[in-house]
């Protein structure tokens, strides 16, 4: 042990300068109010060994969380259920997926000498970069959530997508956790596998009651365009609103969801599974039962917020989408005909014809349709048959417009918005700091 004592340090040591480097470029970065990737790139650049030496210093292991949509909700559950059993975790509750962004995360808690005071670290992957990702930071568990229409753009095919993510989860040291309702990932090779494979779901009579299921991608490569029947190491059996019962194991735990909706209640099924496997016989349904009953929304998914100042005032339920299933299974979710709605889309999404697709049935009426895709969105929208107040292209006019509306019975407007806009809408509230609380 005195031996390698200082070996230790200077390995420490060489560390200083690029993590030094890429604090200074986080902090610069975030006073212009820009976004978390240069520093993470100039610190992969300084020191290429950084990442894997970060990585391997979590008593737990390392999590990786990969999927079309749910990346992020999934990842926040994880980690509450995890800190509910008593774990320090170390996660990028801001979405920064990219081999860049994860780096920029992990700068925020490392030391000078490259150091991080955490037992486990939860992290959401881009599924483009989780095989590179997965050979630099070793994973213990990989999580799937599923394969859904998204970034055709990017990836082109949805096969594509699912192939990343069942080629990276050979990577797995000790677990895969995969969707059984998914059609392609029920197909998982379990034999081409290092970890031991789980599955998780929901019953078929819940998915069957659901309007739209669970809007996974259709498997048109395997002539089975359905799901392999596999038996759920975890699976929701009853979902009444927030309120769910998962059977893990065969024990139930009763959560409360941080948000309403079938996909929601997937994604809780999929955290419980990997929680269990990360701390084996640790595991209490009861533990995480408080860990859910204490879980504030992830950041823009369901979250709450003044539309004044005053606290006490008309709020604004955040809902936010990425592309046609994400949208769908939220307006699946809605209680009630929004009293109050926005709905916004801007030009990060390059290709909008997705909405073509979308079935906005649950909506009657929008108040104001606003992002730089305003007009597009406004079309798909008359088609629809959805009323339609005011199209305003401008985020922060729109607010103003909302702002300006009378006061709803309810007490709540709806904001239907993408991720760059959720973050626009957010500030324009006064809740513009996009860190989460490490505890």
């Amino acid at each position: 042990m005195m031996a390698g004592a200082p070996q230790a340090r200077s390995a420490g040591i060489r560390y200083v300068f690029p993590v030094l480097a890429g604090k200074l470029a986080r902090f610069a970065t975030r006073l212009r109010g820009g976004g978390s990737a240069f520093p993470g790139y100039l610190t992969n650049r300084l020191a290429p060994t950084l990442l894997p030496t970060l990585a391997g210093q979590f008593r737990y292991g390392v999590v990786f969380v990969l999927g079309s949509n749910g990346k992020t909700t999934t990842t926040h559950m994880i980690s509450e259920v995890l800190r509910a059993h008593g774990l320090t975790v170390f996660t990028n509750p801001t979405g920064a997926n990219l081999p860049q962004g994860v780096t920029s995360a992990l700068l925020a808690d490392a030391t000078l000498t490259g150091r991080i005071k955490a037992d486990v670290a939860v992290l959401e992957i881009d599924e483009g970069y989780a095989a590179d990702l997965a050979d630099r930071l070793s994973p213990s568990v990989i999580l799937s959530l599923n394969v859904q229409v998204d970034q055709l753009y990017r990836f082109y095919e949805t096969e594509r997508v699912a192939d990343m993510m069942l080629e990276a989860s050979k990577r797995a040291s000790g677990h895969v956790v995969v969707n059984r309702d998914d059609p392609y990932l029920s197909k998982i090779d379990t034999g081409a596998m290092r970890g031991e494979v789980s599955f998780f779901g929901v019953s078929s009579e819940i998915v069957a009651a659901s309007a739209h299921g669970l809007a996974n991608a259709a498997d048109t490569r395997s002539g089975n365009a359905g799901i392999l029947e596999r038996e759920a190491y975890a699976e929701v059996v009853s979902a009444e609103g927030r309120k769910v019962v998962v059977r893990v194991d065969g024990a139930d735990a009763e959560i409360t969801l941080p948000a309403r909706g079938l996909h929601y209640a997937a994604d809780a099924a999929a955290a419980l599974t990997v929680a269990s496997r990360v701390l084996g016989a640790g595991f209490s349904a009861d533990k995480a039962a408080k860990g859910f009953a204490q879980m504030a929304p992830a950041y823009g998914r369901g979250e709450v917020i003044p539309l004044r100042r005053d606290p006490a005032g008309e709020q604004v339920e955040f809902v936010m989408f990425k592309n046609a299933p994400s949208l769908q299974m939220n307006l699946d979710a809605l209680e009630a005909v929004p009293e109050r709605a926005l709905i916004a889309i801007d030009e990060g999404t390059p290709d909008v014809s997705w909405l073509y697709d979308v079935d906005f049935d649950a909506l009657k009426r929008i108040d104001v349709v606003t992002g730089e895709k305003a007009y597009q969105l406004a079309l798909s929208l008359e088609h629809a048959g959805v009323e339609i107040g005011v199209v305003e292209p401008d985020m922060e006019k729109a607010v103003a417009l909302m702002r300006a509306l009378e006061p709803s019975s309810s007490g709540t407007q709806t904001w239907f918005v993408n991720y760059e806009l959720m973050m626009i809408g957010r500030r324009l509230l006064g809740h513009g700091d996009q860190e989460i609380a490490r505890r």
